[in-house]
């Protein structure tokens, strides 16, 4: 599986390593003090406690840096945040149906497939609908989750960067056959793309139009 198989998954990723590398830094630091200390300030070595006197520089230090190690947190967080609230207006715009336990995917043509392909390098713009209960859609490998709500209307955008196969699951416990859910997204070059469609257009007008198959009885 590619690293980098959307247009989110580098901002994504420093995020959640450069959180992850100050939570790691502070775990040793504050672990290796902790220690330091145990040994260099333990009863048999200091017989007699010792009063200790506040300091106004420390006390400014470690309110200062973890502020601001909060508020850069925050802003890679919401810079993210708002590239995946804000679909470029060129976007294809794709609906998606969650029911339990499967997705249905509608293209503006009419096409409907229970898998999702999208053209490479193309924005997409999912609205998503359910016909039942509370679902989420969620493709790992392109670091996209949303929740789908009954009587709403959600919407995600994504970019692939790759051509292959990613997952698509239900992150939102539905039902007993939850784990079931499964669909997948299918990243094809333009061209292929173009032509698989025509394909799936041909499929669709092949199909007789019930209301005219009920007149002619």
């Amino acid at each position: 599986m590619l690293a980098d198989a959307s247009n989110f998954v580098q901002s994504v990723d420093s995020t959640f390593i450069f959180i992850v590398a100050i939570c790691v830094f502070f775990l040793a630091l504050i672990t290796v003090l902790m220690i330091t200390f145990v040994i260099k300030y333990n009863s048999k070595r200091n017989k007699q406690a010792k009063n200790i006197h506040g300091s106004i520089s420390l006390e400014i230090t470690w309110t200062l840096v973890p502020t601001l190690l909060v508020l850069v947190m925050f802003w890679m967080g919401w810079t993210g945040y708002k590239e995946m609230t804000d679909a470029p207006k060129d976007a294809m715009v794709v609906d998606v149906y969650a029911q339990m336990w499967s997705w249905s995917y509608k293209y503006p043509n009419g096409v409907q497939t229970d898998t999702l392909y999208v053209p490479l390098n193309k924005p997409v713009k999912v609205l998503l609908h359910s016909r039942d209960v509370d679902h989420s859609f969620y493709v790992p490998a392109f670091k996209m989750k949303k929740d789908v709500i009954p009587n709403r209307t959600n919407t995600a955008w994504f970019q692939a960067t790759h051509t292959g196969t990613y997952d698509v699951f239900c992150a939102e416990y539905c039902g007993l056959r939850h784990s079931y859910m499964y669909s997948a997204v299918v990243v094809l070059p333009e061209d292929r793309y173009i032509a698989w469609m025509a394909k799936q257009e041909e499929k669709q007008d092949k199909i007789p139009d019930s209301t005219e198959t009920n007149s002619s009885l």
